[in-house]
């Protein structure tokens, strides 16, 4: 005999109007973290504020809260419709029986209007409210600290320019849960202590966190850690951070500061001292001085996650270990004289090596998130690295100027690594598309000195 299916039920997300590409993918990464999948009701148009979902449970909704940058709040839908008869009707027709728990005599209430994409006055507001009396409302209301809070949530499009008379949506449900956008300003790279010229912005952060589905005791790792700020956003949530990189006085806090008006590094200046800003420490494994391109690690599946900002070029310079022909001093005032050689490390080899790293040493269904600078004019799919043990889940791109980008991509892993997976892009005749990214830095700043160019030329008219 088939077990039930337990009966999915309606919820609406009030989501920032931030990062648009990556919210889709954060919100389905969530779901499954927590044994759900991602059911939208009806087309899910991926710039809107709303959206109506099926959820198994009111946990898993809360679940998703606890967790999510990108939502502001989540609501058990009771109604909706395109105008205000629509809603009522909808509402009337609310099951009574889901209604009369949260509507007691003894229980107390406030009904919140929040519109988008427009003010309304308080008059205007009280009218929406009174014309709500249908409802069953039993309880007292309680303005400052109720048990429940209803909103209605008016959709007046996303022209600023040309807002509506009437909303083209109108939203009912109980408030269930906020999300997590407090983190952005708590974790902000401003008052944090060690932050370097190419430290993560706290939001995305936390989003690249939410895409690889890091999840507390896991054991995730960055091979291009810098200041450590993707470990903070990890450690957060739980999991076990640790770390490599080539730059032996950024992994040991040493040598000249990146901060405005500060010549030198503090004493509490490291990757440990920022998670234990935040009382993360005791999430704290380890960051290595290593070459990111001759793995350190015994053979295995070792991490759950790997997430990564690796260099491109743009204000730290991508480099390896290389020749005795090329020797490159340490930053001065370090306390010992450390020196390495170093070569180019080629955009196209960061990535196949990275690839490589991840198919080997994540754990099945472990998953890798990572930046990918793009060239926007020359950009196609095929240019994304590929491998046979990695799936791709999401690709979001983030503008960093009218013909330059950056796609944070998310791969999971799917199938066990073999030794004929070592190579396995030289073979198969797509290696030769990634090369474009080699020349990322050059087609970056000839855009920039373009537009500066452009500038000057537009000032003397």
């Amino acid at each position: 005999m088939a077990l039930a299916v337990p009966a999915l039920r309606r919820y609406l997300l009030l989501l920032a109007q931030e990062h648009l590409e990556f919210r889709l993918p954060e919100i389905t990464a969530l779901l499954s973290l927590y044994g759900g999948q991602f059911s939208g009701e009806q087309e899910i148009h991926v710039n809107s504020p709303f959206w109506i979902l099926n959820i198994l449970s009111e946990e898993m909704a809360r679940g998703l809260m606890k967790r999510t940058v990108c939502a502001k709040s989540i609501f058990e839908l009771w109604g909706h419709g395109r105008s205000a008869e629509e809603l009522y009707a909808s509402l009337k027709n609310y099951p009574v029986d889901k209604m009369l728990p949260y509507l007691q005599s003894d229980s107390t209430y406030k009904v919140h209007i929040h519109t988008f994409n427009k003010t309304l006055t308080q008059a205007q507001k009280i009218k929406k409210i009174d014309a709500l009396e249908f409802l069953p409302f039993k309880g007292k209301v309680n303005l400052k600290n109720p048990e429940h809070i209803f909103w209605i949530l008016e959709d007046y499009g996303m022209d600023p320019n040309n807002v509506p008379e009437e909303p083209f949506h109108l939203y009912f449900g109980r408030w269930i849960a906020d999300g997590q956008r407090e983190l952005i300003e708590s974790y902000s790279v401003k008052r944090r202590h060690f932050i370097g010229n190419t430290s993560m912005d706290a939001c995305l952060s936390f989003i690249m966190a939410n895409h690889g589905r890091v999840k507390p005791n896991d054991v995730v790792y960055d091979p291009f850690v810098g200041t450590g700020g993707l470990l903070i956003s990890s450690a957060h949530f739980g999991a076990y951070v640790c770390g490599t990189d080539i730059d032996y006085n950024t992994i040991h806090g040493l040598g000249k500061a990146s901060r405005k008006n500060q010549k030198w590094r503090g004493p509490d200046e490291n990757i440990r001292a920022n998670l234990r800003q935040y009382g993360l420490e005791k999430y704290y494994l380890d960051a290595l001085v290593s070459d990111s391109s001759r793995p350190i690690w015994r053979k295995g599946m070792l991490f759950d996650a790997i997430i990564t900002d690796p260099p491109y070029g743009i204000r730290e310079a991508t480099r390896r270990m290389g020749s005795q022909k090329e020797t490159v001093k340490s930053t001065e005032r370090s306390t010992e004289n450390h020196i390495f050689v170093s070569s180019n490390y080629h955009l196209s080899d960061i990535f196949f090596d990275l690839l490589k790293f991840a198919a080997e040493y994540l754990v099945m269904g472990g998953r890798l998130v990572y930046w990918l600078p793009i060239y926007r004019p020359e950009y196609t799919e095929e240019i994304i690295p590929r491998h046979p043990c990695l799936k791709l889940i999401s690709n979001c791109e983030q503008m960093l100027s009218s013909h330059t980008s950056r796609r944070l991509i998310t791969m999971e892993k799917v199938k066990e690594f073999k030794d004929q997976d070592q190579n396995s892009y030289l073979l198969d005749g797509q290696y030769m598309p990634y090369r474009g990214h080699n020349s990322f830095r050059e087609k970056y700043f000839s855009g920039v000195t373009k537009r500066i160019a452009k500038e000057e030329k537009d000032n003397q008219k």
